[in-house]
């Protein structure tokens, strides 16, 4: 799909405060994987990620959420009251029921008139969300939204831990719960809106997206318990990244030399690498954060942003392609003019 009428008014994020490194969890998990024959650093070699972060004991992804939104919506400079939907897209939540969208909602005093609701698909739905409100915009549904996401990873990452350090866990068990040891938290937001009511905004020029649903079994997550089967998702992956991208020549018109950024869900070194080499992509046109953040889910593609345009690298005008792919499988490449 593509817009006419639809810009990102601003990006934010919050970084969270505890820092948990890789070698510290090795440490933890030592007797199991000398047990097992794991090499040393194995964690920090095949993933690059250094270390991740935590939240305090006890904060809810609604609570990050909205100190996120609250950041994009000061930047962004528009009267709250003019929102018209609010769409957390995080894959933690407070609660089954209520949505977090609605405690946002009430965080953030928006309007009663402001739709609000959970938007889920893995680590895409923030990308996904940027569809979902560009199509309302451009049909003039709503002249502005925002969308949220709040993760937080202590639980997975400490059960994880202790489940790996039990004396019957063998090498197939601790390889498929390898991947919960990467996950990072964070929260991010963006303001969209109408062009025509925000000309120093950043254009949103549309989006690709492709489904590789045979794949659906490949890792499956719950708050304290994910299972994945690691290889083979990363294969499947970048098969379905190829795929997107083809659409995305054909659609935005794109190739590795016209894109300035590329902001990448981050998943580890691996997926990275393999992802920019496999499409021609230059490594120095991804700005990386996993070795000190890890895989944020689908917080990770507005956190990249968001960090990548702190950093002073985005100037007006540059291409910015936005990639992601989640579990399921589902791909998405996004573009915005910057």
């Amino acid at each position: 799909m593509k817009f006419e009428n639809v810009s990102v008014l601003s990006v934010a994020h919050v970084d969270a405060p505890h820092r948990m490194s890789s070698e510290e969890i090795e440490r933890e998990l030592a007797p199991t994987m000398e047990r097992l024959g794991v090499r040393e650093d194995l964690l920090r070699d095949l993933s690059g990620i250094m270390e991740r972060r935590f939240w305090d004991e006890g904060v809810m992804p609604s609570e990050v959420a909205a100190e996120a939104g609250e950041k994009a919506l000061e930047k962004a400079g528009i009267d709250r009251s003019a929102v018209g939907i609010l769409i957390n897209t995080s894959v933690c939540r407070d609660y089954i029921e209520p949505s977090t969208a609605c405690i946002v909602h009430n965080s953030l005093g928006l309007p009663e008139t402001c739709m609000n609701f959970d938007l889920g698909n893995a680590c895409l739905a923030f990308v996904n969300g940027m569809d979902m409100v560009g199509n309302m915009i451009e049909r003039g549904q709503v002249d502005y939204a925002i969308l949220v996401d709040g993760e937080t990873s202590r639980q997975i990452t400490e059960s994880t831990i202790e489940r790996l350090q039990g004396p019957e866990i063998d090498e197939a068990t601790f390889r498929e719960n390898f991947a919960s040891l990467t996950l990072g938290s964070g929260a991010a937001a963006m303001v969209l809106g109408r062009s025509d009511l925000a000309p120093e905004g950043h254009p949103f020029r549309g989006s690709v997206n492709l489904a590789a649903t045979q794949h659906c079994r490949l890792c499956a997550g719950h708050i304290d318990h994910m299972v994945t089967r690691t290889k083979e998702l990363l294969l499947a992956g970048m098969e379905l990244s190829v795929n997107t991208w083809a659409r995305a020549a054909e659609v935005l018109g794109w190739t590795a030399d016209a894109i300035d950024h590329f902001v990448f869900h981050q998943v580890s070194k691996v997926h990275t690498e393999q992802f920019a080499g496999l499409l021609g992509i230059d490594l120095r046109k991804v700005f990386r954060v996993y070795p000190d953040f890890g895989n944020i889910g689908p917080a990770g593609v507005p956190i990249v942003l968001s960090k990548l345009e702190e950093s002073g690298r985005l100037e007006r005008g540059q291409r910015v392609g936005l990639c992601g792919i989640g579990s399921g499988l589902n791909c998405t490449m996004a573009e915005l003019l910057w």
